[in-house]
């Protein structure tokens, strides 16, 4: 018989442990070594919020398994409090440091694989080390602690573990500000699709500071803009992004790109044939767009089985990451998938771009919710480039586009897809088909108008008719918008005729009714995306002056 061979595994959690656990079910025999540097080899960070909060109420569910525990079921030896500071790639050796004694050890091995996760940046600004961090079970504890003596918080970032925590703190009683240099919350949306999170924070009384960047941190107060505002805060979190754990790899020489994460190649094998790598070190190839880094917990456990089966003589290859998201903000569900039209357009990339409103199961059953659908699609291909929700349900219909996306489904082949319904769960016609109606009345040469084009549109000549009731209009409209009721707009359509116009409704639906009418009366005409309810929420966001209240 062969030697056993030796496995070591720096850094545990999501990557490191869905390694070496599949590395033990493929090799009994195998010496496998998890070396973690933290107190903790397997705890739930996705949870950790929401224990501030006192969601999760009981401290300990939050931690997975123990070096004990492991141990017992799978004969791992897991060194806690152990940091990897070295890597002789020519010897095959690491070296190993006990941070509770000093004491060091190198340690050969037979495959090595990285999964040293991410680090909270810190920005260099004055009093940062006021600022605490939210990563692990100490953070976490830091912040309770922090959170019992204090009354204001200010959290710097809105991605989605800064407004897991705003809507944390509030739960606990705080005062809570969220800043973010974005003009919006969370990156992976479009600014319109944001402002209806945005909102719903505003409603349970957390403070927007949009477009602004934290400069300074002092015992009772942020700084502002360089000194333009100060904020009161005795308990300030910074949660402005993370940077990887990538100094081992660098210095022991592996390939890593621009933004310092390690490369790997789609077995999760870095540029030394025996060492793998995995989770948010990692750049992750994307199914669009340059490689990048990609934070999510479900591709750091799907990568460490993955360099766990190329170990064991079983290879196969990642499939590009879509970046499948989803976050709950009092109450409230947004999901996202892929690109934005932001990202899209910066890249001059020919897309087009769907809205839509529809409810979150049939109207007639008690209890339907307005969704909030976007939708963005190669021009040219009909490929499905990304995908937000928000609302009831909103990370059904993600999860549905992602298969879509993953299987290469064409936006139009939405329409096709056989999904289940009941009335207390959806309708007849699901709101993703119903995206991919709309796209194939696109293909087909309807034309559409986009909320952040009516202004340049009017510039040009464009009419814009309302075709919503008297009462909807009186509630808000768009400036420079004319009111004709759809059930009337038959008798206007000849005086239309030759004439370029833009109609609008609430949604879109009735919109796209009005379009299909006058354009065959020879008329000009492009729906309005969306309708009203989208353009309010883009220009809200971006010029809350021009829109009412």
């Amino acid at each position: 018989m062969t030697s056993p061979r030796t496995f070591v595994i720096v850094g545990g959690v999501a990557g490191g442990m869905s390694a070496a656990t599949r590395l033990r079910r493929l090799d009994e025999r195998a010496r496998i070594i998890v070396l973690e540097r933290g107190e903790h080899v397997s705890f739930a960070n996705c949870g950790l919020p929401y224990h501030v909060g006192g969601v999760i109420a009981d401290r300990e569910s939050l931690i997975l398994q123990t070096p004990a525990s492991l141990g017992a079921r799978f004969a791992l030896d897991v060194r806690v409090r152990t940091e990897a500071v070295a890597i002789d790639r020519d010897a095959r050796t690491v070296l190993a440091r006990d941070l509770t004694t000093g004491a060091e050890q190198s340690i050969g091995y037979d495959a090595l694989i990285l999964s040293p996760g991410a680090a909270p940046v810190r920005p260099d600004i004055p009093g940062v080390d006021l600022g605490l961090v939210l990563r692990d079970i100490a953070d976490m504890d830091r912040i309770i602690a922090a959170a019992q003596h204090a009354r204001r918080a200010v959290i710097a970032g809105a991605g989605f573990i800064g407004l897991e925590l705003a809507e944390n703190l509030r739960h606990r009683g705080l005062d809570v500000a969220v800043v973010q240099s974005m003009p919006h919350v969370l990156r992976p949306f479009d600014v319109e699709m944001a402002h209806i999170v945005a909102q719903r924070l505003r409603a349970n009384g957390v403070e927007l500071h949009l477009g602004t960047t934290l400069t300074g941190i002092a015992n009772d107060h942020v700084v502002l803009d360089g000194g333009a505002a100060t904020l009161p805060a005795d308990l300030v979190v910074l949660s402005v992004g993370v940077r990887p754990e990538s100094g081992l790899a660098r210095h022991a020489g592996l390939e890593l790109d621009a933004s310092g994460s390690i490369v790997v190649d789609d077995e999760q094998r870095t540029s030394d044939p025996a060492i793998f790598a995995v989770g948010d070190a990692v750049v992750k190839h994307r199914f669009d767009g340059d490689p990048s880094p990609v934070w999510l917990a479900g591709l750091a456990n799907r990568h460490g089985r993955l360099a766990a089966d190329v170990i064991a003589g079983r290879p196969h290859a990642a499939v590009p990451a879509l970046g499948t998201a989803v976050i709950g903000v009092f109450g409230l569900t947004a999901a996202a998938v892929g690109r934005t039209e932001r990202e899209l357009r910066e890249e001059g990339r020919a897309i087009r771009v769907i809205h839509t409103h529809p409810t979150n199961h049939a109207g007639y059953y008690p209890g339907a919710e307005q969704l909030a659908l976007k939708l963005v699609v190669d021009a040219d291909t009909d490929a499905i480039l990304g995908a937000q929700a928000i609302g009831g349900g909103a990370e059904k219909r993600i999860d549905v586009i992602a298969t879509a996306m993953a299987g290469g489904i064409p936006a139009r082949g939405l329409a096709d897809l056989e999904l289940a319904y009941a009335p207390q769960f959806g309708s007849a016609k699901d709101p993703v088909n119903m995206l991919g109606y709309v796209d194939d009345n696109l293909i087909e040469g309807e034309l559409t108008v986009q909320w952040h084009e009516v202004a340049g549109k009017q510039a040009e000549g464009w009419r814009l008719i309302d075709v919503r009731t008297p009462g909807e209009n009186a509630l808000g409209a768009i400036p420079g918008s004319e009111l004709i009721t759809l059930d009337e707009l038959r008798d206007h359509a000849e005086r239309l005729r030759g004439e370029r116009v833009i109609v609008t409704c609430k949604v879109g639906q009735r919109g796209h009714t009005a379009a299909a009418l006058l354009r065959q009366y020879g008329v000009t005409v492009a729906n309005l995306d969306g309708g009203y309810t989208t353009w309010w929420a883009g220009t809200a966001a971006l010029a809350p002056t021009l829109v009412a209240a």
